[in-house]
């Protein structure tokens, strides 16, 4: 193993708090998985709740637009605690990367509320115990992932952050290529609304990664991916990372 190698291993286990800890089962029962998804995550020391496999997975990703020259910046759309951006500026950081930028995407307030009409299941989980008590939906302060990036040592010029809802701004943001965009908006809406307005800007032969694909008891995730491959003729074979997350790179 590398020295930029044996760095990134590092980094990505104490983003995951998995250098002394187990992580969490995903093929687990869902009841099991929640338990110990709050006791390691959300209650814990992680900056990501991101898998092992999926840390793999956009390591593989940005490695590869890397090493091929694949033009482009690098995002995330729905960073909770900053773990999954951090690393991917600790991976160009690895490489020496010195052109790309990584661009953090979230309302650093939590997650949207659902329309209760066309989204049913997600404006029931949105107001179960689980997320308003368990996962506080997800927010997190711009002022504490960037406390986060600084942490490691990894805050730039090339961290460029993206507040508010996706409605109101990937449409306007200032990004031209992307090589690698990692979606994690859990709902509906925040799916299609990232597609929407970046998938155009992905290169061909970057990476679509969609975070909670697999998942059908809370969100319809899966719908808005599908709805959006169909639309604008999206064939590329998807390819899951675990049973909850799936990725696709582009072609044409």
């Amino acid at each position: 193993m590398t020295a930029p190698e044996r760095y990134l291993d590092l980094l990505k286990r104490v983003l995951t708090n998995t250098l002394f800890a187990e992580e969490p089962d995903v093929n687990a029962s869902q009841a099991t998985f929640v338990t110990r998804f709050l006791s390691h995550y959300v209650n814990g020391p992680a900056i990501s709740m991101l898998p092992l496999a999926r840390m793999d997975n956009l390591q593989a990703c940005v490695t590869d637009v890397i090493t091929k020259g694949i033009q482009g910046d690098l995002i995330e759309t729905g960073v909770w605690r900053g773990g999954a951006t951090i690393f991917m500026r600790g991976i160009l950081a690895a490489f020496e990367d010195a052109d790309r930028s990584v661009w953090v995407a979230d309302s650093f307030e939590g997650l949207p509320e659902p329309d209760a009409v066309r989204f049913p299941i997600e404006a029931s989980a949105h107001h179960g115990a689980v997320m308003e008590k368990g996962y506080g939906h997800f927010a997190a302060s711009l002022e504490d992932v960037r406390a986060n990036f600084e942490a490691f040592g990894l805050l730039d010029g090339r961290v460029r952050f993206l507040e508010g809802w996706f409605k109101d701004t990937l449409p306007t943001a200032p990004i031209g290529r992307l090589a690698v965009m990692r979606l994690d908006g859990d709902y509906y809406e925040s799916t299609m609304d990232a597609l929407t307005s970046l998938y155009d800007k992905l290169s061909i032969g970057g990476y679509a990664i969609i975070d909670d694909y697999g998942e059908d008891e809370w969100t319809y995730c899966r719908q808005a991916v599908d709805e959006f491959r169909a639309a604008h003729g999206v064939t590329d074979e998807l390819v899951e990372v675990d049973r909850r997350c799936w990725f696709w790179q582009r072609t044409r």
